[in-house]
């Protein structure tokens, strides 16, 4: 509950209706209310317009063409997605992989192919347990992450859609931090480790080395501000291609704010955001640089950060670098350096500035 408002069940529209007096009553009424109702309630009406949009183009289809013709093509699109993801199936081989997290913790992956009958096993048997703190993830954030790496390696244009899995048995232990108890602490699970579960999945079907494994998830704010950013960095290297420098990687889906709008609309200054050269991995192919980022409160705030690789470097495959790791650190307007933990909270008076240099991705192949 501390995370936010956990909302079981609770009927969001009635008669095609918003229920917008009793929503706003549900995110009042939590023991952590919700800061900023009327974004929440624009991020719910924006869901709604969507799913509305849909129905409708849905509709129009089935005007034109008729239920059966319809449910029909539905069927074709995940056989074909299915049947793209048995041809991934028909040329990899077994494989497994040991992710060790910065707290010490493990996530332990293996891939088992039966290629008589085009079927693999994902299984993450050996995974360390829950977590105390807030690295856990619920199950649908492995299956999404599976479901992702599969359709990544279907070399065919293909929309991603349910048939993508029926190929694939997902085994996740519970209790572990990759299926913990209800009522857990779950904000990293879908930021950074669902960023860990996909590189370790990467690494044991020997696709690519490590990315930055990290969304370096952002926050700052006080009362009459409120700002959340993710930071790119270094993508792996792969069979064939260097990895890309200062890019969003993997499950990540956001783009970063225009600095103009983000002096314009918060009390910072964005200093420098350049590419942290030479933190890329070496080998036959180069994993990619990160970045660094330097932001200047200009009014007294509370800045957080959630990110992952500060202990343990991106790995390297096949002989190749690792990446370097992440790190930040405050710089006081007095000219006092201190250094900041991976995850923490910090509070910056007017002129102090957080510096965040993101992790480099890993390198591929040894280096000659």
């Amino acid at each position: 509950e501390e995370e936010g408002v956990v909302i079981d069940d609770f009927l969001l529209l009635d008669g095609g209706v918003l229920r917008e007096r009793e929503f706003r009553a549900v995110l009042a009424g939590a023991p952590y209310p919700a800061r900023s109702p009327d974004t929440n309630l624009s991020d719910i009406k924006a869901q709604v317009a969507a799913n509305q949009a849909g129905i409708r183009e849905l509709s129009a289809l089935v005007a034109r063409y008729s239920w059966p013709v319809a449910k029909a093509y539905m069927g074709h699109v995940m056989a074909n997605a299915e049947e793209s993801v048995r041809r991934v199936i028909d040329r990899i081989g077994d494989g497994r992989f040991d992710y060790q997290m910065d707290d010490g913790a493990r996530l332990r992956v293996a891939v088992k192919v039966d290629h008589a009958r085009r079927e693999a096993v994902i299984d993450f048997t050996g995974t360390s347990t829950q977590r105390a703190g807030n690295f856990n993830a619920p199950p649908a954030v492995t299956r999404a992450v599976v479901l992702f790496v599969f359709r990544c390696l279907v070399g065919d244009d293909i929309p991603l859609n349910e048939g993508c899995l029926k190929p694939l048995k997902i085994v996740v232990p519970n209790g572990s931090f990759l299926a913990p108890e209800q009522g857990s602490a779950v904000v990293a699970g879908n930021t950074e480790v669902s960023q860990a579960t996909c590189n370790a999945l990467l690494g044991a079907l020997g696709a690519s080395a490590s990315s930055q494994a990290t969304m370096n998830n952002f926050l700052f704010g006080n009362a009459r501000h409120q700002y959340y950013e993710t930071i790119c960095g270094g993508a792996g290297a792969g069979p064939g291609f260097d990895g890309a420098s200062a890019v969003h990687t993997q499950m990540t889906n956001t783009r970063i704010t225009d600095p103009e709008i983000l002096e314009l609309r918060y009390p910072v200054r964005l200093e420098e955001f350049s590419i942290r050269r030479d933190s890329g991995g070496l080998g036959k192919h180069r994993g990619g640089d990160g970045t660094i980022r330097r932001i200047r409160a200009l009014e007294a705030m509370t800045a957080s950060i959630v990110a992952s690789r500060r202990a343990v470097a991106p790995f390297g495959l096949g002989g190749g670098g690792d990446g370097l790791p992440g790190r930040q650190w405050v710089e006081r307007a007095d000219g006092a350096r201190e250094g900041v933990a991976g995850v923490a909270k910090v509070e910056l008076g007017a002129g102090d500035a957080i510096i965040i240099e993101t992790p480099g991705g890993g390198g591929l192949g040894k280096f000659k």
